[in-house]
């Protein structure tokens, strides 16, 4: 009888055991895939090189912190060498814990520099009550960490945007600005001078969203300013994750589109000589068909779109 009530005692503990077992190998598997990802994404853009210093810009937002934890983890494995220093820009935005991320730097072990500069008054001063402070706000904080940059000789600052940036910045484009363009993994500043990476251009947000629970960073929120949130890019986000859920495989599909353009059939003229082309009678291996067949043709290309009946 003792046996048996042993054993009925012993049952939620295994269970519960179990349970934390599989969370714990659900959790490495996020590891893996995030390292994979972002060092996938250095691979093909060459982001990082040997000799290199990183400046990982840190807001203290859940996208920087894991950039600045995977870099980390990268670093140990490279092949390479190559130096990572945190910084942070402190804009002395009302009620911002300036103590949280020193300390959680110096528990890490890491090179950091606090940068402290009162762009908050600035933009206030600037921007008329109730309107968005984002676009002036980002002009300022771009131009100072480029001087830090300079000041700390550091040859790479690393942005924490991952792929629904990307794509949130594509559609925003193309819905409002009236252009094809996103937000690249690799490109020079505008003042020529630095070169700016984007690490987690592959990874997705729900996978930053999971991993900072997963490691229990210390977020700070990103309202402190009192700004109302980019309601363009709002809309965006949620149409975004609204197809993510009814058509699985869309967002991807559109992601990839993005590293696979074909210029002579869109309609750029400054991308593609479409005044000097002519039919010379040969046959070009490398050219598209004259009439492309319909893309939603073939329904499993992009989940969710049924094809138009033909007749």
């Amino acid at each position: 009888m003792n046996a048996v009530l042993d054993n009925v005692a012993a049952a939620p503990a295994a269970a519960s055991t179990k349970s934390a077992e599989k969370i714990a190998l659900e959790n490495n598997k996020l590891h893996k895939r995030l390292c994979r990802l972002v060092g996938q994404a250095i691979g093909d853009f060459n982001m990082i090189e040997d000799g290199d210093k990183v400046m990982v810009c840190l807001s203290g937002g859940k996208d920087s912190y894991a950039l600045l934890d995977i870099l980390m983890t990268l670093r140990e494995r490279a092949p390479i060498n190559f130096e990572i220093v945190a910084v942070n820009l402190d804009q002395k935005q009302p009620n911002f814990p300036d103590h949280i991320l020193p300390a959680y730097l110096k528990e890490l072990g890491i090179p950091f520099h606090i940068e402290n500069q009162d762009t908050y008054s600035i933009v206030k001063r600037l921007i008329p009550e109730g309107k968005t402070t984002c676009s002036l706000c980002s002009r300022l904080r771009r131009g100072i960490l480029y001087r830090v940059a300079d000041e700390l000789g550091c040859n790479k600052i690393a942005l924490g945007h991952h792929r629904d940036d990307i794509l949130e910045t594509f559609f925003l484009n193309m819905f409002f600005g009236g252009k094809l363009k996103g937000m690249p993994a690799k490109l020079v500043s505008d003042d020529g001078k630095h070169m700016v990476i984007r690490p987690m251009a592959y990874v997705k947000e729900e996978d930053t969203e999971r991993y900072a629970e997963v490691k229990g960073f210390p977020i700070i929120p990103c309202d402190l300013c009192g700004s109302q949130e980019n309601l363009q890019r709002k809309q965006i986000k949620g149409l975004m994750r609204d197809w993510e859920k009814k058509f699985p495989g869309r967002v991807e599909n559109i992601f990839s589109s993005l590293s696979t353009v074909v210029p002579s059939h869109l309609m750029d003229r400054d991308l593609f000589g479409f005044k000097d082309i002519k039919a010379d009678g040969q046959a070009n291996p490398l050219g598209d068909i004259a009439f492309d067949e319909e893309p939603c043709s073939t329904p499993t290309t992009v989940p969710g779109i049924i094809p138009l009946q033909q007749g």
